[in-house]
């Protein structure tokens, strides 16, 4: 089996992994817009970071899609004409047996 057969598989049967996937994907389109823009405007990632006032190393670990700060990286997207959009959405969780245990009076 190929290995996107098999991860096109996961995706289909796995809801935690669709969910981890779908994150992973949203991170390298946030890192491709900015990198994107980064030689669009023919600029260092130590220039981007001294426009921004955060470090070069800070870029590079956004563009390695290393968020530890969603304000940072929220801030680097509207200078660059974009924005962030997060969205909280409940995972479905298998039905779980639930032990009872008895109650001691």
């Amino acid at each position: 089996m190929k290995v996107r057969e098999h991860i096109n598989e996961k995706l289909k049967k796995d809801p935690e992994f669709k969910a981890r996937y779908d994150l992973i994907k949203q991170k390298v389109e946030i890192t491709k817009t900015i990198i994107d823009y980064r030689n669009k405007h023919d600029l260092t990632q130590a220039q981007l970071a001294k426009e921004l006032g955060v470090t070069q190393q800070y870029i590079s670990k956004i563009e390695e899609g290393e968020f530890s700060n969603l304000e940072t990286v929220e801030n680097l997207l509207h200078h660059i004409g974009f924005h962030l959009k997060l969205v909280v959405v409940r995972m479905r969780h298998r039905a779980r047996k639930v032990q009872h245990r008895p109650v001691l009076a």
